[in-house]
């Protein structure tokens, strides 16, 4: 299982969000890339990118904060997720140098484009599934579909899909602990890898998900910031599992 840090980006900064609340921001670091650089040098096996601007309105104005971090983080992949709505921005995004490209808003609001986006660059597209209370959410999580996470799912059975990428909302920036039993059901549910994001707060929550044996990765981000897990220390406790 991969432990993936990720790094939020909000004006430029390192920050999070409790609940994806963009009132209830924390900015950690006003050098992402600098953050990067560490998680490279600890032996991370990839880094998770949120454009929180992107997500919420479609701006590219982080990508300059975002080709810093490609470049900190070396040969660590650098996956982006955040206001991925075309196949434009999926084709320029990938020409950057980004390994693999999150698309959630643009799959259920035009199922088309994920399908092209998947099939022209296989493994390079990751499936976001948001969810709160079960429900997908778009729109940098401020709206919540009529549409479950299984139902979502089904409909893209059978795209080469690269991951899929689940996070639990209500957990989400909370340190409460993975929703470990959704995200085992959907993982049981399909061959792409799925990858747990939300609510991860100690060494032990990146065991228990390793040791279900379904779970592809997980991503953290506060919990590394607040000094409650130390990267490194994490990837050797799930290398042992």
């Amino acid at each position: 299982m991969e432990v993936i840090p990720a790094i939020d980006v909000r004006g430029g900064q390192l920050v999070r969000l409790a609940q994806g609340d963009y009132a209830r921001e924390t900015v950690y670091d006003p050098d992402p890339a600098r953050v990067a650089a560490g998680f490279a040098a600890a032996g991370a096996p990839r880094i998770h990118v949120v454009d929180l601007d992107g997500a919420r309105d479609g701006s590219d104005a982080n990508e300059p904060a975002i080709l810093r971090i490609l470049e900190r983080a070396g040969a660590v992949p650098v996956q982006v997720g955040g206001g991925v709505r075309s196949l434009e921005r999926v084709r320029h995004l990938l020409s950057l140098g980004i390994d693999r490209v999150v698309m959630g808003t643009a799959a259920l609001e035009d199922p088309d484009l994920l399908r092209a986006a998947a099939t022209a660059y296989p493994q390079r597209v990751v499936l976001g599934l948001d969810a709160r209370e079960g429900r997908v959410a778009v729109r940098g999580w401020r709206e919540t579909s009529t549409r479950t996470v299984e139902e979502v799912l089904e409909e893209f059975a059978g795209l080469p899909l690269g991951a899929i990428l689940h996070t639990d909302i209500a957990r989400d920036g909370m340190l409460e602990g993975p929703n470990l039993e959704a995200t085992v059901a959907l993982a049981r549910r399909t061959p792409i890898p799925v990858i747990a994001s939300g609510g991860v707060s100690s060494i032990d929550d990146l065991v228990a998900l390793a040791r279900t044996g379904v779970v592809g990765g997980a991503v953290m981000g506060r919990a590394i910031y607040e000094g409650r897990v130390e990267l490194s220390a994490a990837l050797k406790a799930v290398a042992a599992c």
